[in-house]
């Protein structure tokens, strides 16, 4: 199952947006070709590491292709426009304008190949007066109002623990890039696609635009527990919490006869999901009565008897010990030119029973180059020639 066979990508992009993109890409069958810098993508040097290979770097770029070249030098942009002109689409997350000093501007690539779709990936947009700001993802989290919504009632902002900046514009650059191929089949005609990390972060904010935009409500930051509906959150538990997850009145009468408070579901207090929400410390209490003196397993095992939704709050790693996650093969091993074999997890969708994904791992630094160029049709005269100068780099694997 590779519904993207025989698309082909060039992919400018490093660190993690971008290569989280072409990564989805990859796994979908599009044949990805990753142009790295003499130094490799700054990924390849960020731990943690395994045999010396960048865990990081190695799930974000599972069966792509590397060929190195130096786009500071002038044959370096032209060689770069010729393998481009060979793509279907091109990835790039330099600053904006960086791509057009380069000679790898949209316009300029699309003067021989006018059905390519170029995606361009930043912290800003390529327009508006942050466009020029560095864009790290806590940066654009904290100035999205992922942060300002994020903590404990009455506490400090946080970050989400995980960089949803960057994870937000790679997916949304999959969306766009994907309809974008889509209509450049119909029409002929290319696209420039301009994928914003703040912009993606504001668009992941539908309860929180719900306040503001509709009831011209603050937002404010409500902990474990959901900021509209109620009881939806993190209940104590003699071990330690329990996440109850009640939307409704069926399930509210249905958990107040199995915490032993049946009179609750009559109760004007909780009459709705609004009065349970505005009375939320008077029913968190009387839920507590029950979850508290009794450990997780055994609270949530009644909960989804009941037919409430209910879950222990688990780690990564007991995640994906699990037997669902076992069941669901949530992590694959690709085979790896150092580690033998790589553990990944792909992109998680499946095409009836198949989930797709790349047949490789991460590849070595300028592992591809001679292979992409001779597809080009340079001679193996003009490829040493470009390695002597240090126009293109290689790597030969023993």
């Amino acid at each position: 199952m590779k519904p993207l066979e025989g698309l082909r990508v060039l992919d400018l992009t490093r660190v993690l947006a971008g290569p989280f993109a072409t990564a989805i890409l990859a796994d979908l069958g599009a044949e990805v070709i990753k142009l790295e810098p003499p130094q490799g993508d700054d990924y390849r040097h960020i731990g943690p590491f395994r045999d010396g290979e960048s865990a990081l770097f190695a799930l974000t770029n599972r069966g792509k292709k590397s060929v190195v070249i130096d786009l500071k030098s002038p044959d370096g942009q032209a060689l770069a426009r010729r393998i481009a002109g060979t793509c279907d689409v091109v990835v790039e997350n330099f600053r904006p304008g960086v791509a057009e000093r380069l000679g790898l501007g949209a316009d300029r690539l699309r003067q021989g190949n006018p059905r390519l779709v170029v995606c361009s990936i930043s912290g800003f947009g390529q327009s508006g007066p942050s466009a020029e700001l560095p864009a790290y993802d806590i940066v654009v989290q904290a100035m999205s109002g992922w942060m300002d919504a994020t903590g404990e009632e009455g506490g400090q902002p946080l970050k989400v623990g995980e960089a949803l900046g960057d994870i937000a514009a790679g997916l949304y650059a999959v969306i766009a890039i994907l309809s974008a191929v889509i209509g450049s089949a119909r029409t002929g005609q290319g696209a420039t696609l301009d994928v914003a990390m703040l912009d993606c972060l504001v668009a992941m904010l539908p309860t929180s635009q719900a306040l503001h935009l509709y009831a011209s409500r603050s937002v404010e930051r409500v902990g474990n527990r959901h900021p509209l509906s109620t009881p939806f959150g993190a209940f104590r538990t003699s071990d330690g919490h329990a996440i109850i997850a009640v939307l409704g009145a069926r399930q509210f009468r249905a958990l107040a006869g199995l915490i032993g408070a049946p009179e609750a579901a009559d109760d004007p207090r909780f009459a709705s999901d609004e009065d349970r929400t505005a009375h939320e410390p008077a029913l968190r209490a009387l839920i507590e009565n029950w979850t508290a003196v009794r450990p997780t397993a055994e609270v949530v095992g009644a909960l989804s008897a009941a037919g409430i939704p209910a879950a222990p709050i688990q780690t990564l790693a007991e995640q994906l010990a699990s037997p669902h996650a076992q069941a669901r093969a949530l992590v694959s091993e690709l085979p790896h030119h150092r580690l033998g074999q790589s553990p990944v997890v792909g992109q998680p969708v499946r095409f009836g029973a198949e989930k797709p994904l790349a047949p490789q791992g991460a590849p070595a630094l300028g592992g591809d180059s001679r292979a992409v160029l001779e597809r080009l049709g340079l001679t193996t005269d003009q490829i040493a020639g470009l390695i002597k100068a240090g126009i293109v780099q290689e790597t030969t694997l023993a």
